[in-house]
């Protein structure tokens, strides 16, 4: 294997977006779509000059009734975990009974793009992993414009089963794209994406093949858990494994079970290559190209299943960079609910009816959560500052009784959520750290707000995460 392949400019990492342009968020808002939000908000604001306090009331009861319907949604999913989730979990006896030479070829794509102090470290940990190296192709996917990456690729005595591949500069320059190039140059049996920081465990890809091999042809992917190895190293990083155990944990397998689409994880999933050809691998125009992929296998027919194993990361330690982070996937989300909004009757008959009402509340409820939830935080506190009677209209008692039940039994919700992912990853701990996740949500919130002002000015910009923080630390 050539680990210096020449750069290929006959490849075409955009071509999903100039086949599939009605199912790629190159463009933000169809007219269609401009057209549809400018009536709604006439209409709105026509109802509002007429009984305006009527219209704040009815549009308060419908977001509280909007937050019940997505918290039983989030509690029916996590407990669906609980009771009966299904994760693909090889024994010992099978992964040893599976010889060497049955295994099946496996790609490894490693995006990268200015991560030359991890370089080594990554290259390291890839090394561990227990699968025959004459059955890998590890491609570090390197940047053309990136020459320091490069530079520092180039001092490392590489094992034959790594390539260097330089992916050609151009627009959008990102992950997806990336991926696309690699995708194109792999002539693998299954593909799995890392990135530069993590660190999975060495079996991982030895049980995914065997896996494989036991799930019907329909299983296209095998998402592993993701979860941090800094989950102590401050507030944030408390936090944000609280987040990813509930997430990785409770949730997700909750959804392969209730059979709604699964918003794939940015790395560890892992893929049959027919499949992920036959759809043109990633939209390169959304900066959560993950989750777009995973709505898209359930759309065709293909169901993603949860592997129990584990890829640790780095929980990003500081707050600026963790906002970088934050917006881009609050940004991605919205990129992929408006896409897949464009024609809501051909995406109701792609998911079916469970699978649309899943992406409702996983991505659109998401998203609506967000940016709702600092509305009423900012409502409270001018209601105990002022009193103010306009507030005080907006909930009339039904609508003050519900809203009621929702503040308390919401914050319960999340909170306990927080707390039992903790526990069942052991971490035992964090869990006392739940009751100040208030404060995370409104961090998320900002970083939302500022998500949405970019999908504005900068839809397709990737916002780096820099990544290495704990070891500096």
């Amino acid at each position: 294997m050539d680990q210096w392949p020449p750069p290929d400019r006959t490849i075409d990492p955009l071509r999903f977006s100039h086949e599939h342009p009605g199912l790629s968020a190159r463009a933000t808002l169809t007219v269609a779509q401009a057209v549809a939000l400018a009536v709604g908000a006439g209409a709105l604001a026509a109802a509002a000059v007429w009984n305006w306090v009527g219209t704040l009331a009815a549009v308060n009861a419908a977001a509280i009734a909007f937050y019940l319907v997505h918290i039983a949604y989030k509690f029916h999913v996590a407990w669906l975990s609980l009771e009966r989730g299904v994760e693909y979990n090889p024994s010992e006896e099978a992964l040893r009974a599976a010889p060497d030479a049955d295994l099946p070829t496996y790609t490894i794509l490693v995006p990268l793009f200015h991560e030359a102090e991890v370089l080594g470290r990554l290259v390291r940990g890839l090394q561990a992993l227990d699968y025959p190296a004459e059955k890998l192709d590890i491609q570090l996917l390197l940047e053309e414009e990136d020459a320091g990456t490069i530079a520092a690729a180039r001092k490392l005595d590489l094992p034959p089963q790594f390539r260097c591949v330089v992916v050609p500069d151009g627009q959008p320059r990102g992950k997806p794209r990336a991926c696309n190039y690699g995708l194109a140059l792999s002539t693998a049996d299954l593909l799995v994406i890392y990135d530069a920081e993590d660190r999975p465990e060495p079996d991982q890809l030895r049980k995914a093949a065997v896996a494989f091999r036991k799930t019907p042809p329909d299983v296209a992917c095998l998402q592993a858990r993701l979860n941090y190895y800094n989950q102590r190293q401050n507030l944030l990083t408390r936090w944000f494994t609280q987040e990813y155990s509930t997430w990785f944990d409770l949730f997700l397998p909750g959804l392969t079970v209730s059979g709604a689409p699964v918003p794939l994880g940015g790395t560890s999933n892992h893929f049959r290559v027919p499949v992920l050809k036959e759809l043109l691998g990633w939209d390169p125009f959304n900066v959560t190209e993950d989750c777009d992929l995973g709505l898209r296998l359930h759309a065709r027919g293909y169901r993603t299943g949860m592997l129990h194993s584990t890829t640790w990361e780095e929980a990003n330690s500081a707050l600026f960079n963790w906002l970088r982070q934050r917006s881009r996937w609050v940004k991605g989300y919205i990129q992929t609910y408006l896409v897949y909004m464009r024609d809501p009757l051909a995406t109701l008959r792609a998911l079916g009816v469970r699978g649309f009402w899943g992406f409702q509340m996983t991505i659109g409820g998401s998203i609506a959560c967000f940016l709702l939830n600092p509305i009423y935080w900012l409502m409270t506190a001018l209601w105990f500052a002022t009193h103010s009677w306009v507030i005080s209209a907006m909930f009339p008692p039904a609508v003050f009784g519900l809203g009621l039940i929702c503040g308390f039994i919401g914050n319960f919700v999340f909170v306990y959520l927080a707390v039992t992912g903790v526990m069942q990853r052991g971490y035992y701990d964090l869990a006392k750290y739940a009751v100040l996740t208030p404060v995370y949500w409104l961090m998320m919130s900002i970083a939302a707000y500022k998500g949405l002002l970019q999908l504005f000015t900068r839809p397709h910009y990737w916002e780096k995460t820099q990544h290495g923080l704990f070891e500096e630390a």
